[in-house]
């Protein structure tokens, strides 16, 4: 059930320590904000001088107050502040909210304080966020400990910067949303990110959840809450960049960046990541917006349909074009519309109307404005139709005679039309199966356009953030079986060999299938070799993490005269202290693939899958997921990279056993998640034929 935070979020009475009457003291903020609503519970405002704050009587310590306090704000200068702690679990206190700074982010001191305080909050039975936060508010219970008012609504704000959360809260307010929640995180001492996940996800009054956040501590279990929150959500992080991939020694380190690993993480949860604070409000709007009219299917605000094809509806035939370009760039399908379907659209436009798909009234809505309407409500019909973008001059009519400009003149009679349109479309909703609608209009502040807002259809002025919207509200494609973010295995013995064959015994072990191979020192152990397994022999280099690049693999050597030249000739040049004699696998009709895990220090292994062998990081067309990966979502990684139709037989090859690819697949991601001592390992290649999988090098990196 997670951690029990009743006394951090509805606690039965507070205290702000450092209490202020001076402006420019974050205690004065938090006092001010607390006291509105001093009716809901006690409030105890303490200022060491004593005397009066805010027009009241401050006490001058927590045991002055002369009662138990479940919830204590703590805003004092550092020195003091482990001091305010211990006298506020004294007094009983369940939560502390540490407002103080200097702790972790000010360097190992400052952590080893922060470590010790948390400790003791814990040992106490209370929780603790902070330190190096900004407050928090729970619009829900009237509990204000922040020093900004939070418009109420239903969305919990998880902020690691509180000028984003301001921002946030200033782009929601055109778009009806407000916030059930706001906490600042600051270091997650002890209450962590994914603490309040947990509990934001059992909160009824909370739709959503909108996450900033630059340090996720765990990252796996905050990717696993999220999975399993029963409700979107949303992920603004920074530092996605390339800096984690310099040190990398193998192929799969170096393509493996911390954007890579957020995204997978998401996408494996079902996480909507977005990038900006716009982009983050947008699809809000979509998720958590004013509850509209629900269908038979279910609930009507923030819900997700299972199909992507969108309908594209317009009243300009360039606006149409720019939506479903939008639509298509979002991850949305705008198919053409079928015969049926196509057909009753006649019934209700007229004959110059595009029905194909984008829909185009084709300047019918000034002559009959319910044709809107009408159209919507017959996309919203049809089977083979999960979702509606209405784009272009709608609201425009009523916008005219509204004072807003734009429309034509002499609009009164298109102006109510509109409007009655607008009601109209409501209505279709009412019956419309839950299936989405977007709109996009060029005059969104319209009063036909809060028609459509105040029933819960998301509106906006720019057509990106309608089709990003849109495709936040039908949910992205996920693999069939990723309804949760797998567990890790128990951790096996740590690996002894990292060498060349110590890897491939464990793989093996594991069921990983391999050609026959021996380690040799000398050119009688390589004639031993020879003579277990016919030729054609492989002669690899040992001891080199990158063998091809050094010119420390032969292949195709065809006999034993053949290998033993070859060992002559690369030992002479390289000298490595061990070799490699294998049996060369048949290429004919193979794919190479690369198989490789990374253990990211947020989210733990981490797996790559792609095209692989020597042009690996040139190509680039790999995927990720968190690992282990089970077969059924390996296949679906496989047939999601950019080269997949190699995979199904191109120009006369013959197809090859994904399947097979997948097995292997989920047996190295598993080795590898339970091995974290391995820093990085790979197999490359991986070699897929029609009739199975063959792993022909595999390397490990250990911590």
């Amino acid at each position: 059930m997670g951690r029990d935070l009743t006394a951090l979020f509805d606690p039965r009475s507070v205290a702000v320590v450092g209490a202020s009457d001076d402006p420019a003291k974050y205690g004065h903020a938090v006092a001010a904000q607390a006291l509105r609503a001093p009716d809901r519970r006690p409030v105890h405002l303490v200022n060491r001088r004593g005397g009066t704050v805010l027009g009241r009587t401050a006490a001058t310590s927590l045991t002055a107050v002369g009662e138990p306090v479940d919830l204590v704000v703590i805003s004092v200068p550092g020195a003091g502040f482990e001091a305010a702690v211990d006298e506020a679990l004294a007094c009983g206190a369940k939560a502390v909210v540490a407002i103080t700074a200097g702790f972790a982010e000010a360097g190992p001191a400052g952590l080893a304080r922060q470590r010790a305080v948390a400790a003791r909050v814990r040992a106490a039975g209370a929780v603790l966020v902070g330190p190096n936060c900004l407050g928090i508010a729970d619009n829900t219970t009237e509990l204000y400990l922040a020093s900004d008012r939070f418009a109420p609504g239903g969305v919990a704000l998880l902020s690691q910067s509180g000028n984003l959360a301001l921002e946030l809260q200033l782009r929601a307010e055109p778009h009806g949303l407000g916030f059930s929640r706001f906490v600042s995180l600051g270091n997650q001492a002890d209450v962590t990110l994914v603490d309040l996940v947990e509990d934001c996800s059992r909160h009824e009054a909370t739709s959503a959840i909108a996450v900033y956040a630059e340090d996720f501590g765990d990252g796996r279990a905050f990717a696993a809450a999220a999975a399993a929150a029963g409700k979107p959500v949303v992920l603004l992080t920074a530092g996605r960049g390339t800096a984690s991939a310099r040190s990398a020694q193998s192929h799969t380190g170096a393509l493996t960046t911390s954007a890579d690993v957020v995204a997978a993480a998401c996408r494996d949860a079902g996480v909507e990541l977005v990038r900006t604070p716009r982009e983050m409000t947008v699809v809000l709007a979509g998720l958590a917006g004013p509850t509209r009219p629900a269908g038979p299917a279910g609930p009507g605000a923030g819900v997700r349909t299972r199909g992507r094809r969108t309908a594209v509806f317009t009243d300009g035939g360039g606006h149409g074009a720019i939506a479903a370009d939008a639509a298509e760039d979002a991850g949305l399908e705008v198919p053409e519309l079928g015969g049926p379907t196509q057909d009753r659209l006649r019934t209700v436009l007229w004959e110059q109307s595009s029905v194909a798909n984008p829909v185009d009234l084709a300047g019918m809505g000034e002559q009959r404005p319910l044709s809107y309407a009408d159209t919507v409500g017959a996309l919203l019909d049809a089977d083979e139709v999960d979702a509606v973008l209405m784009t272009g001059y709608f609201g425009g009519y009523a916008a005219s005679e509204g004072g807003l400009g734009g429309g034509p003149a002499g609009g009164s009679v298109l102006s109510e039309g509109e409007t009655r349109a607008a009601k109209e479309i409501v209505a279709h909703l009412a019956s419309a199966a839950g299936k989405p609608l977007v709109v996009q209009s060029m005059y969104p502040g319209s009063p036909s356009c809060r028609v459509l807002a105040e029933a819960g259809v998301p509106v906006f002025a720019a057509t990106e953030d309608a089709a990003r919207a849109l495709a936040a509200m039908t949910g992205r494609p996920r693999p069939v079986d990723a309804t949760r973010v797998a567990p890790l295995p128990r951790p096996a013995p740590p690996l002894s060999d990292p060498g060349y064959h110590g890897v491939r015994a464990l793989l093996d072990a594991a069921g990983v299938p391999f050609p026959a191979a021996r380690e040799i020192t000398d050119e009688a152990g390589l004639l031993a070799a020879a003579a277990e397994f016919d030729g054609p022999y492989v002669l690899k280099a040992l001891h080199l993490l990158h063998k091809s690049d050094a010119g420390g693999v032969a292949l195709r050597l065809a006999d034993r005269d053949a290998l033993l030249a070859a060992y002559r000739e690369m030992h002479a040049r390289l000298g490595a202290p061990a070799y490699s004699v294998e049996a060369m696998a048949d290429l004919t009709d193979g794919i190479e693939l690369i198989v490789g895990v990374n253990q990211d220090p947020r989210f733990g292994p981490v797996a790559l899958v792609g095209l692989g062998g020597v042009l690996t990081e040139s190509l680039r067309d790999v995927a990720f997921a968190l690992a282990p990966v089970p077969a059924r979502r390996a296949e679906t990684l496989l047939r999601s990279l950019r080269s997949a139709a190699l995979l199904d037989g191109v120009r006369g090859r013959p197809a090859v056993d994904v399947a097979a690819a997948a097995t292997v697949v989920e047996r190295i991601t598993t080795v590898a998640a339970a091995h974290p001592e391995i820093a990085e390992l790979e197999v490359n290649p991986l070699l897929v034929r029609p009739d199975g999988a063959l792993a022909l090098d595999a390397r490990a990196v250990l911590r």
